[in-house]
């Protein structure tokens, strides 16, 4: 007789953090759909979500170690794996030092309750300061311009989707991303409601995109101009009167007056021309979020990915600021993430404040930011000679080769390395130069916490998910691969035990809490709290989160709260718990030195400098054959790593050089024309899709494709193999406040193929 039973956990394939039913027969899942009874998503579920199932029983999915033998991959024992590991690291450290170690931890890790607790484990056990991560392709000028405002990168203001009327997007499609740093299961159906209730939607983009043919208005800016454009919506603004500050944020505000200063070469005329959009339409556009009765302005990677990233990002709280709608109902607000974040520590409404620049890269001279050096920056560290040249990469569920600048220059880099370690499912474009690759379980044989996306969710929620199905023989919890891979580094050879890793990484946690005045176990006995937390026999992640939990600000505090969450709890409800929609948290959420919004960071004011030379420039007329590349998201694509599940890639390619059909006209190209696209740095081929959904003088190229590459071990992935837009960008391009990379506005020339 079978055992049939439903299982739910929450889906860590996107930011949505969706809930899913998963139907279990006898261990083998038959059928995942939406939960329906998830306090957030509540039965919404995109194509993504159900294919757990597909990329659960991949047989290209590696289920045991690969060691690089004579330029071929072999399936290896772990022990024997994990020696080869000691011996490759040692002889690296012992003949360059620890700093010759460069890592590099990829996307899926912010989905992963493993990496989050055991990533920074794992940095520092191996010492160096060679860090990068995907953040610098992606999100972090968002997280630098809010750490300089507030005091801290998790201060992050997000729309408050369920209660605004008016919401100015720019840069971001969340009919196809699903969002990004704002956490929202059915985003789409929050944006309809808020349409139901009256409310107005407009999306700033180069393309009219699913989210922009959904809005009341589409406003088809220039690539790479999104600073200029909220620039002048904050001066008209300005112009009009801040007596909108008087009524509550004013005194929580620092350099209002600076601010405006800086800001007044930025007239809605002055930037018309860069901008593409008219000044009376900035003009209309900044009353109309002045005098709505609520509204948010959201920028994301379209902002993020620009020369002026930071800046952007920055501009995109002013503009909140100066209408009023920082930290109100419907406006942008602060979410209180329920295991606790960066602004929930510490002394309330004050702190060190922010910064970056605490070290610098080795060749470029680059500024640290949160930690790590640009991604951009990897390639001339590998290759340059000196002390610090980077010769082994340690890569943590991430495809670089795929996803940063210049990729070919970062392949032919890695090739070089002494010695490679890659924790990943697949044998790809990154991981094919690896010497070891060490496969962590599939996301069904895993417990699961969306410990940094619902820092910026927009409802404070809580939703664990138990392990679905259960690890085969043998195999470690990845958990204990970072563990132990830790412990290799940090020279305790290959038979220290992952358990003394776990105890460390934990008691440091506790220790940390009990000596903090403003936890709500201060003063309290370490190892009666480990003792506590060790009751349940939990080990890993899951001991660290329901620590994290107790002491978070709706946590039990280990008794003075009895009525508080921990990971029982939690277990107990496995649709997850809703603590309410957000509420306002200034002062208490700052952690500012002044204890104050600190609007003029001397790195942001000095960006506008930068910004007004920008504007001086000649601007390109949208006729001339110099033409500029940018990104697009496709809701069945997540970056490269999904490419290989069928039903997911299936169908028309999605992989083609979108075109306005005047500028195809003028090139004499039709559907299906193969094209040469080249930049400065390199060239791709690909097929043209002409489109009115996006400007002229405009081409668009999705971004996690290219799977052509040999020695890879994705076969699906090769039949939709497309082309890599990042053998186009240019690893020379920087936003310089925060390092990210600038992956649109590439210039590009484009040319019929005869």
């Amino acid at each position: 007789m079978s055992n049939k039973r439903v299982v739910t956990r929450t889906c860590p394939l996107c930011e949505a953090g969706c809930g899913l039913a998963i139907t279990v027969v006898d261990d083998e899942v038959t059928h995942i759909r939406g939960d329906l009874d998830d306090v957030f998503s509540k039965g919404f579920i995109c194509p993504k979500g159900s294919t757990l199932k597909q990329l659960h029983y991949d047989p290209d999915r590696l289920r045991m170690p690969m060691v690089k033998r004579n330029g071929v991959h072999q399936q290896v024992s772990w022990a024997e794996a994990w020696h080869v590991v000691a011996e490759g690291l040692t002889s690296v450290i012992n003949s360059h030092g620890r700093e010759s170690i460069g890592t590099y931890l990829g996307n899926p890790g912010a989905h992963n309750l493993s990496a989050l607790t055991f990533n920074r484990v794992l940095l520092q056990a191996i010492g160096s300061r060679q860090r990068f991560s995907a953040s610098t392709v992606d999100q972090i000028p968002k997280q630098v311009s809010s750490g300089l405002l507030f005091g801290s990168a998790s201060s992050v203001p997000v729309p408050d989707l369920d209660r605004t009327q008016y919401l100015l997007i720019l840069g971001a499609n969340p009919y196809e991303s699903n969002g990004s740093l704002c956490t929202a299961p059915d985003f789409p159906g929050r944006i309809e409601a808020m349409q139901s209730r009256g409310g107005k939607l407009v999306v700033v983009d180069p393309r009219k995109t699913r989210t922009a043919a959904q809005a009341e208005e589409w406003l088809p800016i220039r690539p790479g101009t999104d600073a200029f454009f909220l620039a002048a919506l904050a001066n008209t603004l300005a112009e009009g009167g801040l007596q909108v500050l008087d009524e509550r944020l004013g005194a929580y505000l620092a350099g209002v007056d600076e601010v405006v200063a800086a800001l007044a070469p930025f007239t809605p005329e002055a930037v018309a021309s860069t901008t593409g959009i008219d000044a009376r339409t900035t003009r209309r556009i900044a009353g109309e979020l002045r005098d709505s009765g609520s509204a948010a302005v959201y920028g994301r990677l379209g902002t993020c990915t620009s020369s002026f990233g930071t800046t952007a990002s920055w501009l995109v709280d002013v503009v909140n600021i100066f209408t009023g709608n920082l930290d109100r109902v419907g406006g942008a607000m602060f979410p209180l993430p329920v295991a606790g974040s960066g602004n929930t520590r510490g002394q309330s409404g004050v702190g060190k404040g922010f910064r970056t620049g605490r070290g610098f890269s080795r060749v470029s001279r680059h500024p640290e930011a949160l930690g790590e050096y640009p991604a951009a920056a990897m390639a001339e560290e590998i290759e340059t000679p000196g002390d610090g040249q980077i010769r082994a990469m340690i890569v943590v569920c991430g495809n670089p080769v795929l996803s940063t600048p210049n990729s070919d220059r970062l392949a032919k880099a890695m090739d070089d390395l002494e010695f490679m370690v890659s924790v990943d499912m697949y044998l790809n474009e990154t991981s094919k130069f690896a010497d070891v690759i060490l496969p962590p379980p599939s996301q069904l044989q895993r417990s699961h916490y969306d410990l940094a996306l619902l820092t910026f969710a927009v409802r404070n929620v809580a939703n664990y998910s138990e392990p679905v199905l259960p690890l085969a023989p043998d195999t470690p919890d990845e958990w204990e691969i970072l563990a132990k891979l830790s412990a290799i580094a940090a020279g305790m050879g290959v038979d220290a035990d992952v358990g003394n890793v776990d105890d460390l990484a934990l008691g440091t946690l506790v220790q940390g809490a009990t000596k903090d005045s403003s936890t709500n176990v201060y003063g309290r006995d370490e190892q009666e709290l480990v003792a506590e937390l060790s009751k349940s026999g939990r080990r890993g992640p899951d001991r660290i989160l329901d620590f994290m939990l107790r002491i978070g600000p709706f946590g039990d505090g280990f008794g003075s709260s009895p009525d508080g969450v921990n990971l029982d709890k939690l277990i107990a409800a496995p649709h997850g718990i809703d603590f309410g929609a957000l509420e306002p948290r200034l002062p208490e959420v700052l952690r500012t030195p002044s204890g104050k919004i600190e609007l003029a960071a001397p790195s942001l004011i000095n960006d506008l400098s930068r910004l007004e030379s920008r504007l001086a420039e000649s601007t390109k007329s949208d006729d001339s054959d110099q033409m500029v590349l940018v990104g697009r998201r496709h809701l069945r694509s997540n970056n490269s790593w999904m490419h290989n599940i069928e039903v997911l890639v299936k169908g028309k390619d999605r992989c083609t050089l979108q075109i306005n059909p005047d500028d195809a006209q003028r090139l004499g190209v039709s559907p299906d024309t193969l094209v040469r696209v080249k930049s400065r740095v390199g060239v791709v081929d690909a097929p043209v899709e002409i489109t009115d959904s996006i400007r002229r003088g405009v081409v668009s190229l999705p971004h996690g494709w290219g799977h052509s590459v040999e020695g890879t071990r994705t076969r699906v992935a090769k039949m939709h193999a497309g082309v890599n837009s990042n053998l186009l960008t240019d690893e020379r391009e920087l936003d310089p406040l925060s390092g990210n990379s600038v992956l649109n506005g590439i210039p590009v020339v484009v040319e019929r193929i005869i």
